[in-house]
Protein backbone atom coordinates (compact mmCIF):
# COMPACT_ATOMS: atom_id res chain seq x y z
CA UNK A 1 0.00 0.00 0.00
CA UNK A 2 1.30 3.42 -0.89
CA UNK A 3 0.91 6.62 1.04
CA UNK A 4 -1.55 7.80 -1.60
CA UNK A 5 -4.00 5.20 -0.36
CA UNK A 6 -4.28 7.15 2.90
CA UNK A 7 -4.59 10.61 1.37
CA UNK A 8 -7.70 12.68 2.13
CA UNK A 9 -8.85 12.20 -1.47
CA UNK A 10 -9.19 8.45 -0.78
CA UNK A 11 -11.55 8.96 2.16
CA UNK A 12 -15.16 7.79 1.69
CA UNK A 13 -17.50 10.55 0.61
CA UNK A 14 -19.50 10.64 3.84
CA UNK A 15 -16.36 10.68 5.97
CA UNK A 16 -14.85 13.51 3.94
CA UNK A 17 -18.09 15.50 4.23
CA UNK A 18 -18.18 14.89 7.98
CA UNK A 19 -14.60 16.06 8.29
CA UNK A 20 -15.40 19.25 6.34
CA UNK A 21 -18.42 19.98 8.53
CA UNK A 22 -16.41 19.43 11.70
CA UNK A 23 -13.61 21.68 10.41
CA UNK A 24 -16.16 24.40 9.57
CA UNK A 25 -17.67 24.21 13.04
CA UNK A 26 -14.26 24.59 14.65
CA UNK A 27 -13.48 27.67 12.54
CA UNK A 28 -16.52 29.48 13.93
CA UNK A 29 -16.00 30.66 17.55
CA UNK A 30 -19.67 30.33 18.47
CA UNK A 31 -20.04 26.85 16.95
CA UNK A 32 -16.75 25.75 18.51
CA UNK A 33 -18.03 26.93 21.90
CA UNK A 34 -21.26 24.98 21.50
CA UNK A 35 -19.37 21.88 20.37
CA UNK A 36 -16.97 22.17 23.32
CA UNK A 37 -19.78 22.51 25.87
CA UNK A 38 -21.62 19.49 24.45
CA UNK A 39 -18.39 17.47 24.43
CA UNK A 40 -17.83 18.40 28.08
CA UNK A 41 -21.42 17.37 28.87
CA UNK A 42 -20.94 13.98 27.23
CA UNK A 43 -17.59 13.35 28.92
CA UNK A 44 -19.02 14.44 32.27
CA UNK A 45 -21.89 11.99 31.93
CA UNK A 46 -19.58 9.14 30.94
CA UNK A 47 -16.98 9.84 33.64
CA UNK A 48 -19.44 10.87 36.36
CA UNK A 49 -18.25 8.30 38.96
CA UNK A 50 -14.69 9.59 38.63
CA UNK A 51 -15.50 13.32 38.35
CA UNK A 52 -17.98 13.54 41.23
CA UNK A 53 -16.31 14.31 44.53
CA UNK A 54 -19.13 12.93 46.70
CA UNK A 55 -22.03 10.54 46.49
CA UNK A 56 -24.89 12.61 45.00
CA UNK A 57 -27.49 10.87 47.18
CA UNK A 58 -25.70 10.83 50.54
CA UNK A 59 -27.26 13.20 53.08
CA UNK A 60 -25.27 14.96 55.78
CA UNK A 61 -27.52 16.99 58.06
CA UNK A 62 -24.49 18.40 59.87
CA UNK A 63 -23.31 20.05 56.66
CA UNK A 64 -26.46 21.63 55.20
CA UNK A 65 -26.52 24.80 53.10
CA UNK A 66 -22.75 25.20 53.05
CA UNK A 67 -21.51 27.88 50.61
CA UNK A 68 -19.08 26.96 47.82
CA UNK A 69 -15.70 25.92 49.18
CA UNK A 70 -14.58 23.88 52.18
CA UNK A 71 -14.48 20.63 50.24
CA UNK A 72 -17.67 21.35 48.28
CA UNK A 73 -16.97 23.11 44.98
CA UNK A 74 -20.55 24.39 44.54
CA UNK A 75 -21.67 24.10 48.16
CA UNK A 76 -24.30 21.79 49.63
CA UNK A 77 -28.09 21.73 49.53
CA UNK A 78 -30.72 21.66 52.27
CA UNK A 79 -29.94 18.00 53.00
CA UNK A 80 -26.16 18.37 52.98
CA UNK A 81 -25.69 16.77 49.56
CA UNK A 82 -22.84 18.00 47.37
CA UNK A 83 -24.27 20.16 44.57
CA UNK A 84 -21.32 19.67 42.21
CA UNK A 85 -21.70 15.89 42.36
CA UNK A 86 -25.44 16.17 41.78
CA UNK A 87 -24.83 18.40 38.74
CA UNK A 88 -22.37 15.86 37.36
CA UNK A 89 -24.84 12.99 37.69
CA UNK A 90 -27.61 15.27 36.43
CA UNK A 91 -25.72 15.46 33.11
CA UNK A 92 -26.59 11.78 32.62
CA UNK A 93 -30.28 12.52 33.00
CA UNK A 94 -30.04 15.44 30.57
CA UNK A 95 -28.29 13.30 27.95
CA UNK A 96 -30.80 10.51 28.46
CA UNK A 97 -33.66 12.92 27.77
CA UNK A 98 -31.92 14.37 24.70
CA UNK A 99 -31.08 10.95 23.24
CA UNK A 100 -34.48 9.32 23.79
CA UNK A 101 -36.43 12.32 22.54
CA UNK A 102 -34.26 12.50 19.40
CA UNK A 103 -34.67 8.77 18.75
CA UNK A 104 -38.45 9.09 18.92
CA UNK A 105 -39.00 12.51 17.37
CA UNK A 106 -36.67 12.20 14.38
CA UNK A 107 -38.15 9.05 12.77
CA UNK A 108 -41.77 10.01 13.51
CA UNK A 109 -41.39 13.50 12.09
CA UNK A 110 -39.47 12.26 9.06
CA UNK A 111 -41.93 9.51 8.16
CA UNK A 112 -45.04 11.63 8.71
CA UNK A 113 -43.68 14.65 6.82
CA UNK A 114 -42.14 12.70 3.94
CA UNK A 115 -45.28 10.58 3.48
CA UNK A 116 -47.57 13.61 3.51
CA UNK A 117 -45.38 15.55 1.09
CA UNK A 118 -44.87 12.71 -1.38
CA UNK A 119 -48.29 11.05 -1.41
CA UNK A 120 -50.35 14.24 -1.14
CA UNK A 121 -54.10 14.21 -1.46
CA UNK A 122 -56.26 13.07 1.43
CA UNK A 123 -53.31 11.54 3.27
CA UNK A 124 -51.49 14.86 3.25
CA UNK A 125 -54.61 16.61 4.52
CA UNK A 126 -55.18 14.13 7.36
CA UNK A 127 -51.57 14.01 8.52
CA UNK A 128 -51.14 17.77 8.41
CA UNK A 129 -54.39 18.43 10.26
CA UNK A 130 -53.20 16.10 13.04
CA UNK A 131 -49.91 17.99 13.03
CA UNK A 132 -51.77 21.31 13.23
CA UNK A 133 -53.71 20.10 16.27
CA UNK A 134 -50.44 19.40 18.11
CA UNK A 135 -48.97 22.73 16.97
CA UNK A 136 -52.03 24.62 18.20
CA UNK A 137 -51.01 24.06 21.83
CA UNK A 138 -47.82 25.37 23.49
CA UNK A 139 -45.43 22.46 23.89
CA UNK A 140 -45.05 22.90 27.66
CA UNK A 141 -48.83 23.00 28.22
CA UNK A 142 -49.33 19.91 26.07
CA UNK A 143 -46.48 18.13 27.87
CA UNK A 144 -48.12 18.97 31.20
CA UNK A 145 -51.37 17.43 30.00
CA UNK A 146 -49.66 14.21 28.87
CA UNK A 147 -47.65 13.87 32.08
CA UNK A 148 -50.76 14.53 34.15
CA UNK A 149 -52.47 11.68 32.29
CA UNK A 150 -49.52 9.29 32.43
CA UNK A 151 -48.31 10.14 35.93
CA UNK A 152 -45.23 12.03 37.16
CA UNK A 153 -41.94 10.28 36.35
CA UNK A 154 -38.88 10.85 34.21
CA UNK A 155 -39.87 8.23 31.62
CA UNK A 156 -43.36 9.69 31.29
CA UNK A 157 -41.87 13.17 30.95
CA UNK A 158 -39.67 11.91 28.09
CA UNK A 159 -42.70 10.37 26.38
CA UNK A 160 -44.68 13.59 26.81
CA UNK A 161 -41.87 15.75 25.42
CA UNK A 162 -41.44 13.41 22.44
CA UNK A 163 -45.18 13.47 21.68
CA UNK A 164 -45.12 17.27 21.53
CA UNK A 165 -41.82 17.74 19.66
CA UNK A 166 -42.38 15.85 16.40
CA UNK A 167 -44.82 18.25 14.60
CA UNK A 168 -42.16 20.87 13.60
CA UNK A 169 -39.99 18.05 12.22
CA UNK A 170 -42.94 16.74 10.21
CA UNK A 171 -43.66 20.20 8.80
CA UNK A 172 -40.04 20.64 7.79
CA UNK A 173 -39.82 17.17 6.20
CA UNK A 174 -43.02 17.80 4.24
CA UNK A 175 -41.73 21.13 2.90
CA UNK A 176 -38.42 19.52 1.91
CA UNK A 177 -40.21 16.62 0.21
CA UNK A 178 -42.45 18.89 -1.84
CA UNK A 179 -39.43 20.70 -3.28
CA UNK A 180 -37.97 17.60 -4.95
CA UNK A 181 -40.80 15.04 -5.25
CA UNK A 182 -41.01 15.85 -8.97
CA UNK A 183 -37.24 15.59 -9.48
CA UNK A 184 -35.89 13.45 -12.32
CA UNK A 185 -34.37 10.82 -10.05
CA UNK A 186 -37.73 10.33 -8.31
CA UNK A 187 -39.44 9.93 -11.70
CA UNK A 188 -36.74 7.45 -12.76
CA UNK A 189 -37.30 5.40 -9.60
CA UNK A 190 -41.04 5.27 -10.34
CA UNK A 191 -40.41 4.17 -13.93
CA UNK A 192 -38.23 1.35 -12.64
CA UNK A 193 -41.16 0.08 -10.60
CA UNK A 194 -40.12 1.28 -7.14
CA UNK A 195 -43.02 1.39 -4.69
CA UNK A 196 -43.96 4.66 -2.97
CA UNK A 197 -42.66 3.31 0.35
CA UNK A 198 -39.31 2.41 -1.21
CA UNK A 199 -39.03 5.85 -2.82
CA UNK A 200 -39.82 7.54 0.50
CA UNK A 201 -37.33 5.44 2.46
CA UNK A 202 -34.50 5.25 -0.08
CA UNK A 203 -34.74 8.52 -2.02
CA UNK A 204 -36.67 11.15 -0.07
CA UNK A 205 -35.78 10.62 3.59
CA UNK A 206 -31.99 10.72 2.95
CA UNK A 207 -32.46 14.10 1.26
CA UNK A 208 -34.37 15.41 4.29
CA UNK A 209 -31.81 14.23 6.86
CA UNK A 210 -29.52 17.32 6.87
CA UNK A 211 -32.39 19.75 7.49
CA UNK A 212 -33.96 17.48 10.10
CA UNK A 213 -30.62 17.07 11.89
CA UNK A 214 -30.27 20.85 12.10
CA UNK A 215 -33.82 21.24 13.38
CA UNK A 216 -33.33 18.50 15.98
CA UNK A 217 -30.19 20.19 17.25
CA UNK A 218 -31.97 23.53 17.54
CA UNK A 219 -34.92 21.84 19.25
CA UNK A 220 -32.70 20.36 21.96
CA UNK A 221 -32.64 23.66 23.83
CA UNK A 222 -36.45 23.62 23.97
CA UNK A 223 -36.41 19.97 25.04
CA UNK A 224 -33.98 20.70 27.88
CA UNK A 225 -36.02 23.68 29.07
CA UNK A 226 -39.27 21.70 28.88
CA UNK A 227 -37.75 18.82 30.85
CA UNK A 228 -36.43 21.28 33.42
CA UNK A 229 -39.86 22.90 33.62
CA UNK A 230 -41.55 19.56 34.23
CA UNK A 231 -38.95 18.70 36.84
CA UNK A 232 -39.46 22.08 38.49
CA UNK A 233 -43.19 21.40 38.73
CA UNK A 234 -42.58 17.95 40.20
CA UNK A 235 -43.83 16.10 37.09
CA UNK A 236 -40.46 14.95 35.75
CA UNK A 237 -37.65 13.19 37.59
CA UNK A 238 -38.68 12.47 41.16
CA UNK A 239 -36.54 13.03 44.30
CA UNK A 240 -33.83 12.16 45.04
CA UNK A 241 -32.85 12.07 41.32
CA UNK A 242 -30.37 14.92 40.62
CA UNK A 243 -32.30 16.43 37.70
CA UNK A 244 -31.41 20.09 37.19
CA UNK A 245 -34.98 21.41 37.10
CA UNK A 246 -35.91 19.47 40.23
CA UNK A 247 -32.79 20.84 41.96
CA UNK A 248 -33.98 24.38 41.23
CA UNK A 249 -37.43 23.52 42.56
CA UNK A 250 -36.12 22.22 45.89
CA UNK A 251 -33.63 25.06 46.24
CA UNK A 252 -35.98 27.97 45.51
CA UNK A 253 -37.15 28.05 49.14
CA UNK A 254 -33.62 28.89 50.27
CA UNK A 255 -32.44 30.95 47.30
CA UNK A 256 -32.39 34.32 49.12
CA UNK A 257 -29.75 33.22 51.62
CA UNK A 258 -28.30 30.26 49.67
CA UNK A 259 -28.13 31.50 46.09
CA UNK A 260 -25.95 28.61 44.89
CA UNK A 261 -28.83 26.13 45.21
CA UNK A 262 -30.56 27.76 42.24
CA UNK A 263 -27.68 29.48 40.46
CA UNK A 264 -25.57 26.36 39.79
CA UNK A 265 -28.22 24.18 38.10
CA UNK A 266 -29.64 27.28 36.40
CA UNK A 267 -26.27 28.11 34.84
CA UNK A 268 -25.90 24.47 33.76
CA UNK A 269 -29.27 24.57 31.97
CA UNK A 270 -28.38 27.93 30.39
CA UNK A 271 -24.97 26.78 29.12
CA UNK A 272 -26.22 23.49 27.63
CA UNK A 273 -29.26 25.11 26.00
CA UNK A 274 -27.10 27.88 24.54
CA UNK A 275 -24.57 25.31 23.31
CA UNK A 276 -27.19 23.39 21.33
CA UNK A 277 -28.52 26.61 19.81
CA UNK A 278 -25.04 27.71 18.76
CA UNK A 279 -24.22 24.27 17.38
CA UNK A 280 -27.48 24.22 15.45
CA UNK A 281 -26.71 27.61 13.91
CA UNK A 282 -23.26 26.36 12.96
CA UNK A 283 -24.66 23.19 11.38
CA UNK A 284 -27.14 25.25 9.40
CA UNK A 285 -24.29 27.31 7.96
CA UNK A 286 -22.05 24.29 7.43
CA UNK A 287 -24.73 22.39 5.49
CA UNK A 288 -25.70 25.42 3.41
CA UNK A 289 -25.00 24.54 -0.25
CA UNK A 290 -23.51 27.99 -0.85
CA UNK A 291 -21.06 27.51 2.01
CA UNK A 292 -20.22 24.00 0.78
CA UNK A 293 -19.47 25.31 -2.70
CA UNK A 294 -17.14 27.92 -1.25
CA UNK A 295 -15.23 25.17 0.56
Amino acid sequence: MTDAAYSPARLPGWLSALRNIFAYLLRSPTSAFGLAVIAILVLTAILAPWIATHDPFTQNLDNVLQPPGNGHLFGTDELGRDIFSRLVYGARITLRIIFLVSVVVGPIGLIVGATAGYVGGWMDAVLMRVTDIFLAFPSLILSLAFVAALGPSLNNAIIAIALTSWPPIARLARAETMTFRKADYIAAARLQGASPMRIILKSIIPMCLPSVAIRLTLNMATVILTAAGLGFLGLGAQPPEPEWGAMIATGRRYMIDSWWLVACPGVAILCVSLAFNLLGDGLRDALDPKQMNRR
